[in-house]
């Protein structure tokens, strides 16, 4: 057992994998020059370990050795909280961009430590010692986790089995003495060009007839059959100055379309194959744990929108004004709010299947619906205060030129900051509200880890109705 370095973990990505970017193949992710930046922001993690400053946030040391906090069972509602601490530290360290490397991966151990003796129980099945297994053995070689949750489910309107194309859910195609053989497709796979494995879930409840899509597996990144078609979004930032982009010139997430194409998946590797009552659990046991790495990870994010409003009304000379203070009240009561209540999700979790701690359900997505429901008014609170700049200031070149740069200097200054200040301050807040940055983050506000639909319907399923209406019949003389 061993921390990897950031160069080691950089090292072991070069392995072979199938990725294609723009419809070329790419055949070393860490140089390629968009998911090499990925590559080397999601090295964060690997980084932090080994920092003095961070160590004793990152690293925990038990009877099982010295690993990664992020494969730390969490059992308690402190170990929890020290798990929330240490993604809001790397999503810092990431520039308000998450790392999610051993994050993600995690998360789904979590929910199939808890589901898996379950499924053996009931089906007389052996997926928890499988399991067991696969989280020590990425827990001992300290090994970045990506997890393939969301089909591309074609026709919504239609049950897996009952698409024109059944290859819309990854389904079960063979089954042998040796193992499976998969074949389909997930959508919005994140990390997975630069992670060194894949863990594969069910994406939603499913009855008989769905039976081959009921299947959970682990496969490495370079596993013969697996494609990994890169999300082209936003890949300009990363080829600019960072003089000019100064969040996404060095920080980048990768997502993709995960094709697997006729895929061999080995019976150890194997933690669910046909048990239909049990996709749905699986589902939402990984949800549970994966949208309080959410709401954990969005906390740099309302923070820096924060930081941005202060800083932009203050080197604007508005700081004073009413309508300003109403907005800058507005989202410091947005950030806050959220801050408050993913603490106490993790001050209510309580244990769960196989003694796991689960944060509180019902905070958890009140959190995460509070975060994605005011995102977009927050940021157009930030581009409000900052003003018109934010999309007719200079470029990289400009603040380079000896023809245009002093002008930019004279121009730009404001209330006690001189112009090149300024200008620094503009373009990071250009950078977070209104860039292809900017908008990737407002998409992931709607859409990662849930829909808003999502969230609601776990906060009315996680409140306790009874108790509501027994006081108020109680007050009311009607019991």
């Amino acid at each position: 057992m061993a921390l990897k370095t950031a160069d080691e973990y950089l090292e072991s990505l070069r392995d072979g994998r199938t990725v294609y970017f723009r419809g070329r193949q790419v055949h070393d992710v860490t140089q390629h020059p968009v998911i090499g930046v990925a590559a080397r922001h999601a090295a964060i993690d690997y980084r932090m370990a080994h920092d003095p400053a961070h160590r004793e946030l990152c690293v925990v040391e038990d009877e099982a050795g010295e690993y990664s906090r992020y494969y730390q069972i969490p059992r308690t509602p402190d170990d929890l909280l020290q798990r929330s601490r240490l993604i809001e530290a790397a999503t810092t360290e990431g520039a308000t961009l998450v790392v999610l490397i051993k994050e993600i991966g995690t998360d789904a151990l979590c929910g199939l430590l808890r589901v898996s003796s379950a499924v053996d129980a009931q089906h007389g099945t052996e997926y928890a010692p499988r399991v067991q297994a696969y989280y020590e053995h990425c827990r001992d070689n300290d090994l970045a986790v990506a997890v393939a949750q969301t089909d591309v489910k074609g026709d919504r309107a239609l049950k897996p089995s009952a698409q024109v194309d059944p290859d819309m859910y990854v389904r079960i195609v063979d089954r042998n003495r040796d193992g499976i053989v998969v074949r389909g497709a997930k959508a919005h796979t994140s990390v997975s060009t630069n992670a060194n494995e894949l863990i594969v879930l069910p994406t939603r409840a499913l009855g008989e007839a769905d039976r081959d899509y009921a299947v959970s597996f682990a496969i490495p990144m370079n596993t013969p059959g697996l494609l990994l078609l890169a999300s082209a979004f936003d890949s300009h930032g990363p080829q600019s100055s960072p003089v000019e982009l100064p969040i996404s010139a060095e920080h980048k997430m990768m997502e993709t379309t995960t094709v697997f194409d006729n895929v061999f998946v080995p019976w150890e590797r194997v933690f669910l194959a046909g048990e239909h009552d049990f996709a749905g659990p699986l589902a939402l046991a990984f949800v549970e744990h994966h949208r309080f790495t959410a709401i954990s990870y969005k906390l740099p994010l309302v923070d820096a929108l924060v930081g941005s409003a202060l800083l932009m009304a203050e080197m604007n000379g508005i700081s004073k004004a009413g309508h300003v203070r109403e907005k800058v009240v507005q989202l410091i009561s947005y950030a806050e709010t959220l801050r408050g209540l993913t603490h106490y999700a993790a001050l209510m979790g309580k244990p769960r299947e196989a003694g796991i701690a689960a944060p509180d359900p019902l905070y958890v997505n009140m959190a995460k619906y509070h975060f994605a429901h005011h995102y977009h008014d927050a940021v157009r609170n930030v581009q409000d205060i900052a003003g018109g700049a934010l999309v007719t200031g200079p470029g990289a070149e400009d603040l380079e030129s000896e023809a245009t740069a002093p002008f930019y200097r004279k121009y730009y200054a404001g209330h006690g900051v001189g112009g090149e200040d300024r200008l620094k301050a503009l373009t990071f807040v250009k950078n977070l509200v209104a860039s292809e940055y900017g908008a990737y983050q407002e998409v992931l506000a709607v859409h990662a880890e849930g829909s808003l639909e999502a969230e609601k319907q776990m906060v009315a399923r996680s409140y306790d109705r009874r108790a509501a209406v027994a006081l108020v019949r109680r007050l009311a003389g009607l019991d």
